[in-house]
């Protein structure tokens, strides 16, 4: 049975996540919050289109992940092995009327605040974009095909955005053969070779690498739009010989889109890694410049110097970013 400690409970409660069910949970990210109140947008709505106020940021999984990455701010050393997230499980239709409840509750406070716009207020209380990635990994909830569908049928969505590890690359099969399949689906690449990966994932399977490389071949088969995301981590994966070998992989993922990302020094990762290893937004587009000289397919689509990120588009890709989920 899946059971989350008090210890870690009260951990993510400090961070303001609301608990939903037995695995589950919901926050309203910084950004969420600022939009409220009229202080910006995340880089997701600038990128594709989604409404930051309307985000539902929310796990299935939410500490269980075959991870422990360095750069990860959330509590990875209090994590479970995924081996034990077992049933019973809450059903997608608990977890979904779980998080609208408990979401309400986390945004009671800007009903009567001031600064908040009203009618934003209003209309986050109901979302209409969803995103799968906030702590753990969702492919390891059983029932993430249907959850997602049943996410994408309700009245109000719009898009429904999944981020994995690839560490599950049959849950990619069964996205596809179920009909789950999200609006977007993030892949996170830490590293370029093997021995980095180990390195810097600290990953739960011994085939972990093997497993991220299946889930970029298998993905080629979804109809939705890929995203690979790339974190820059200052001196730990960003050497010309690193840089050279992500290139061959962007090249051979067939991404629609790829996000390159700075490494931020917040939460647990301060005691992993260093504030020298956070890059800045021009260090980042310079790593970024140097892996677009080694590729033939990308080319620079967007950035946002906020949250010191990148974006690269396939020459080849269908999609485009002017009305989201349109091609």
């Amino acid at each position: 049975m899946v059971i989350l400690n008090d210890k870690l409970i009260k951990s993510f409660e400090r961070k303001h996540y609301g608990i939903v069910g037995k695995h589950s949970a919901v926050e309203i990210c910084s950004w969420n919050k600022k939009s409220l109140i009229g202080e910006g947008e995340c880089y997701k709505e600038k990128f594709y289109g989604v409404n930051t106020h309307r985000c539902a940021q929310i796990t299935p999984a939410v500490a269980w992940c075959e991870h422990n990455c360095l750069h990860c701010w959330r509590p990875m050393e209090m994590f479970a092995p995924p081996t034990q997230f077992k049933e019973p499980f809450d059903t997608p239709d608990e977890i979904i009327d779980g998080v609208i409840k408990e979401r309400k509750k986390l945004l009671t406070g800007f009903g009567g605040n001031e600064r908040a716009n009203k009618k934003k207020y209003e209309e986050a209380l109901e979302p209409d974009h969803w995103a799968l990635s906030l702590s753990g990994e969702a492919g390891l909830y059983p029932f993430l095909p249907e959850l997602i569908k049943k996410i994408r049928e309700r009245k109000n969505t719009r898009t429904v955005f999944y981020v994995t590890n690839g560490q599950e690359p049959d849950m990619i099969q069964r996205l596809i053969d179920e009909d789950g399949e999200p609006t977007q689906i993030y892949v996170s690449l830490l590293a370029s070779n093997e021995k980095k990966y180990k390195e810097i994932c600290l990953p739960f399977y011994k085939d972990g690498w093997a497993r991220l490389m299946d889930t970029f071949n298998m993905w080629k088969k979804m109809k939705c739009r890929k995203v690979m995301r790339i974190t820059h981590i200052k001196d730990v994966n960003d050497s010309e010989k690193e840089i050279e070998d992500f290139a061959k992989i962007i090249e051979m993922s067939e991404s629609d889109f790829v996000e390159i990302k700075a490494y931020m020094y917040l939460g647990y990762s301060r005691n992993r890694l260093k504030k020298e290893n956070m890059p800045t937004h021009e260090e980042v587009k310079e790593f970024t410049n140097k892996i677009l000289q080694k590729t033939k397919n990308y080319y620079y689509e967007n950035e946002d110097g906020k949250s010191r990120i990148v974006l690269l588009k396939s020459k080849k890709s269908k999609f485009t970013t002017k009305i989201f989920g349109e091609k």
